[in-house]
């Protein structure tokens, strides 16, 4: 059997991360030789490569959308659970959505992985509506994206097994909005799917033709991306967001040299930034 580890070779993994950086913009540092080894010993196994540079000249030479998706996909993280912090949630439905109930509402989940946060933000809105009945009439939609197409399909199909839906969800919230499959998955019920769009999109890339969103959530996925990088993004969340939208972001991203187009809220407990008019 070929050794996985054997393969990431010094300047090997250098043009592995080189590559993985402009392909999708995540940074590996210099010591994840180990990840990933892990994370592709089945795809150089396979492809009967004995050294990752082999991997890294096909990506280059021919460019296999086949082979890049799946090397996107295996180096992707998708750690994720319901409500994941709990005070963003928290401030949609108590401060946010209060403030944006006459015009049609848009909400973005970026890095949305397997569908746990656009889930949740659906379900704070039905309980938002439940509590203030004939709120909202205009309508709501979230966009849920993700760079990962395995991990897309499997939150369109809003299906999840006991463990996953342990993580973080309420017994009253699991028998409010989900349906029983069988003994071991549960589905996300049709009005809270209803109104979640799942697309492909890579955030190094434009993300104009998403249009202008009321509240973005951008949570824990920067923190995978260059500092200069990371500038480039936020600036252009600031620029899909509507005057006075809101952007979410991680419990350990800061946004730094920015004031000139985001205001700090503090919400007590948990912060936001609203989106200044430029």
């Amino acid at each position: 059997m070929l050794s996985s580890t054997n393969a990431i070779t010094p300047n090997g993994y250098i043009r592995f991360r080189d590559y993985l950086q402009k392909a999708c913009g995540i940074s590996l540092s210099e010591n994840k030789q180990y990840l990933v080894a892990s994370r592709l010993g089945k795809i150089l196994e396979r492809e009967n490569f004995s050294k990752i540079e082999q991997l890294v000249d096909v990506l280059e030479r021919y460019g296999s959308s086949k082979l890049k998706e799946e090397v996107i996909n295996a180096m992707t993280t998708n750690e994720t659970l319901w409500f994941r912090d709990t005070h963003p949630f928290a401030i949609l439905k108590d401060k946010i959505l209060p403030e944006m109930t006459s015009s049609p509402l848009r909400i973005w989940s970026a890095a949305s992985s397997t569908g746990q946060e656009p889930y949740s933000i659906s379900m704070v809105i039905e309980e938002f509506k439940s509590s203030r009945p004939g709120v909202l009439k205009a309508g709501e939609k979230i966009v849920a994206t993700d760079i990962c197409t395995n991990i897309l399909q499997h939150a369109k199909q809003g299906e999840y097994d006991s463990l996953a839906i342990a993580r973080g969800l309420g017994a009253d919230l699991q028998r409010r909005y989900f349906d029983k499959v069988n003994e071991s998955t549960w589905k996300i019920k049709s009005n809270l799917s209803s109104r979640v769009e799942f697309k492909y999109l890579n955030l190094i890339e434009s993300f104009s033709m998403l249009g202008k969103f009321d509240v973005v959530f951008c949570r824990n996925v920067l923190i995978y991306f260059t500092v200069d990088l990371k500038l480039d993004i936020l600036k252009r969340l600031h620029a899909s967001l509507k005057p006075g939208g809101y952007l979410f972001l991680g419990g350990s991203e800061a946004l730094s040299g920015l004031s000139e187009y985001f205001e700090i809220v503090q919400c007590h407990p948990g912060i936001v930034y609203k989106a200044k008019a430029r």
